[in-house]
């Protein structure tokens, strides 16, 4: 608060101005700086980081034969090859045909539409909590961990990344995208097999080797 003090000399002089001296108080002002950032800090809910979840196969059990047991019907390989092109094959893998590989790419048509196919079931449910979420009918809290039950579902696709030497971070980026938006639930990115890179050498030509002596090759380049 402000104070006006009056500075008296002695006798004052006809036709002379008295002399104030002004002194601000800014202790309040402060308080009430204290008090908003106290409420503001209370009130305010603080923002929760998301996170995406990936299963990551352990090397020293997991082998190709066990990546193979996956029950046929609901897996799906995705390989990741050169110039950001995108391979899948269903079921276990068939290395003496490499046409049960097909080629396609990360638009809406390619292999999002492969995966919401297969997770046509998963996807309805996920639907049917946000509805359900947005009419308050459950809460945010509710919604996520059935969400996570949905999707993690045993009769839902198990979806296995391999990515070559020639592929790019941002090929492995878009298919956990892929992931995301197509509600899979179950997915890891594991090492790509010299059988898939057979395949691949039969199926495009373009350098993929079953005995991985290319690869060696690019990754002393890269070095």
């Amino acid at each position: 608060m402000a104070e006006i003090q009056e500075k008296d000399s002695g006798e004052q002089k006809k036709g002379k101005q008295k002399k104030f001296n002004i002194h601000v108080d800014f202790t309040p002002m402060v308080d009430m700086n204290m008090l908003l950032i106290t409420f503001f800090m209370l009130c305010t809910t603080m923002s929760k980081p998301q996170t995406m979840e990936i299963s990551m196969p352990r090397k020293d059990i997991v082998s190709e034969q066990d990546q193979n047991k996956v029950k046929e019907s609901k897996a799906i390989t995705i390989l990741l090859g050169k110039n950001s092109k995108v391979y899948y094959y269903f079921g276990l893998p068939d290395y003496d045909h490499p046409e049960s590989v097909t080629e396609t790419d990360f638009s809406a048509d390619g292999i999002r539409k492969v995966l919401l196919g297969r997770n046509e079931e998963v996807v309805r449910k996920i639907l049917e909590l946000k509805k359900k979420k947005e009419n308050l009918e459950i809460s945010d809290e509710q919604y996520q961990t059935e969400a996570s039950e949905v999707r993690s579902d045993k009769n839902s696709p198990v979806v296995m990344i391999k990515a070559t030497e020639f592929s790019q971070y941002k090929d492995l980026i878009d298919a956990l995208d892929e992931m995301q938006i197509c509600n899979i639930g179950r997915y890891a990115i594991s090492d790509i097999t010299p059988g898939d890179l057979r395949v691949l050498q039969d199926l495009t030509h373009e350098g993929y080797t079953s005995d991985l002596k290319e690869v060696i090759e690019y990754r002393e380049q890269s070095q």
